[in-house]
């Protein structure tokens, strides 16, 4: 048999006790996976580490998982805010599973004025972010932060969590001589919509205090494509990659 599917629980693990199951999440071990009682199972919380189980039906739609043994200890993501202006609905899943799997700690859409949608269903955001979990063995989810406007995140923003801002006219090309500069600690990366920022918007933004303008080099990129590039530089440099 293929190797355990893994789901995303909400309740605790411990190894002691059954943890019960979302009616989707039964739906799908039994009637997509085609598990039967006794099939293993791999659950994780986000806090406790990622367990081995066994499924137990009871019914034809409902199940649990048996909890047994840890199989790994928890381990946390490098604190990063992934910041973006959003896009179109099937891109917007895109750039969720993507930060997600890069191990970004936290989803913020920022609304822009060149932004193309302002409407974000954060719900879908999350199940993106959990489905991108799951099958990717990440443990833990990102949170998914509420829209708000540049301005707002700008305002309200912590001064001490050093923000990378993707700019074109950044005064140091060469992006990783940009980012080893910065000091460990909090970091935000923040995407701009696909008709760029406004002159005003990147204007303040590089009066912002503790922000780094970096570029992502010579050539054109759309908005999803250059988040997961800043990602991976981010990481490279700064994350849980060195």
């Amino acid at each position: 048999m293929s190797k355990p599917p893994r789901l995303y629980v909400d309740a605790p693990l411990s190894g002691a006790g059954p943890v019960p199951l979302a009616q989707e999440q039964a739906h799908y071990l039994l009637t997509v996976m085609r598990r039967s009682d006794g099939d293993a199972v791999l659950l994780f919380n986000g806090r406790d580490g990622e367990w081995l189980g066994e499924v137990r039906r009871r019914g034809k739609r409902d199940a649990l998982v048996e909890v047994s043994a840890r199989t790994r200890e928890q381990s946390s993501p490098v604190d990063l805010h992934y910041c973006f202006a959003p896009i179109k609905k099937a891109r917007l899943d895109f750039i969720a599973q993507k930060a997600t799997e890069l191990g970004a700690s936290e989803l913020h859409p920022v609304i822009t004025r060149h932004t193309i949608t302002e409407r974000v269903k954060t719900d879908r955001l999350r199940a993106n972010a959990v489905e991108a979990a799951e099958q990717c063995g990440v443990l833990w989810v990102p949170d998914v932060a509420e829209p708000v406007s540049l301005e707002g995140f700008l305002a309200d923003r912590d001064p001490l969590r050093t923000l990378v801002f993707c700019d074109e006219a950044a005064p140091v090309q060469d992006p990783i001589a940009a980012l080893k500069a910065v000091q460990p600690g909090p970091l935000a990366v923040l995407i701009g919509p696909e008709g760029g920022f406004s002159e005003e918007e990147a204007q303040a933004l590089r009066a912002s205090v503790n922000v780094v303008a970096i570029s992502l080099g010579p050539r054109v990129m759309r908005a999803d494509t250059a988040g997961i590039a800043a990602l991976t530089l981010i990481q490279a440099v700064l994350g849980d990659w060195t």
